[in-house]
């Protein structure tokens, strides 16, 4: 019988299937999708072969289940017997997105697995990657000592849920919401003291993903603001799912190298890669040299402030 494979990160959400509608009116159907498999991808991209822990209804597409497989230990996946999750995705010119879903059971997808899925292999993993609205609770009490990155879901940064997003925040040890989240939650736009905001709250490291001004980050204790531009993407393909693959690659910088310029530029690099194909980031055969050298270029142009 063969051993458990015991991955060193974990991703929690619902395996979803896009139906991409981007700016200029092309479509791209049928394809991989879903936070937990973009943030994996982001993990993928920095060595990993990381767990799932994700729910999954019939009727995959038979690529989509290779793809699964040969990239993802699939040990945490629940697989329902329920029609599988399908959304449009309807991108506007200023990046912003529309989620429509397609089937009538959304809510396993939505609400996502809870911890008592997480297969006893996973529960070694160094950090883990949550997509969902607040309920951070149960998680951080099953999964004590393990890092744990929270990327709020879009539907919950709210002004209604802003109290409820603050009180999360000293109970996940990295919390990374993208700009325009962050700005409807505490009401103001400038990226540092969004992030200063969010490290007052108690969140222990601030992320914001800023698109295609870079990301912001800073830490408890440290005066410090590092900022990082985005990996110049000649053309840019599809921009689904780049913030969670940035989020997946951050955490792996963060756990590995306890420096926040270090994660944020691997974040950078893997959203890169993200960005020139359609779906779920896979990189070209030479993606290792390829990443070192955009690493390289990206650390020269980070910025500290204080």
């Amino acid at each position: 019988m063969a051993q458990p494979y015991h991955p060193a990160y974990i991703t929690a959400g619902g395996i979803f299937i896009d139906d991409i509608v981007f700016p200029d009116g092309r479509t791209a159907m049928g394809v991989l999708g879903g936070g937990v498999t973009h943030s994996a991808a982001g993990m993928v991209i920095w060595g990993q072969r990381p767990g799932l822990v994700a729910v999954a209804g019939r009727g995959l597409p038979p690529d989509v289940l290779l793809r699964l497989r040969r990239d993802f230990d699939l040990d945490g996946v629940q697989w329902l017997d329920i029609p599988q999750m399908r959304a449009w995705q309807l991108f506007e010119h200023d990046g912003r997105r529309t989620e429509i879903y397609r089937v009538e059971i959304t809510e396993p997808f939505i609400v996502g697995p809870q911890p008592e899925l997480l297969p006893p292999s996973y529960r070694g993993a160094r950090g883990i990657h949550l997509l969902r609205d607040d309920g951070i609770g149960p998680w951080r009490e099953a999964l004590p000592g393990m890092t744990l990155l929270w990327e709020p879901a879009q539907q919950f940064m709210t002004p209604e849920n802003a109290r409820a997003f603050r009180a999360a925040l000293p109970h996940v040890d990295i919390v990374s919401p993208n700009w325009i989240e962050a700005q409807a939650v505490y009401g103001f736009a400038e990226p540092e003291t969004l992030v200063r905001a969010m490290l007052d709250d108690g969140a222990p490291v601030a992320v914001i993903r800023l698109g295609a001004q870079g990301s912001i980050a800073g830490r408890q204790g440290d005066p410090q603001i590092v900022c990082v531009p985005a990996v110049p993407v000649p053309h840019i393909v599809d921009q689904t799912g780049a913030g969670n693959t940035y989020c997946g690659a951050f955490l792996v910088g963060w756990c590995e190298t306890g420096d926040l310029a270090e994660a944020a530029c691997r974040g950078a690099v893997a959203a890169s890669f993200a960005l020139e194909v359609i779906g779920v980031a896979d990189p070209p055969e030479n993606y290792v040299a390829l990443r070192e050298e955009r690493m390289r270029e990206l650390i020269g142009r980070v910025t500290v402030t204080h």
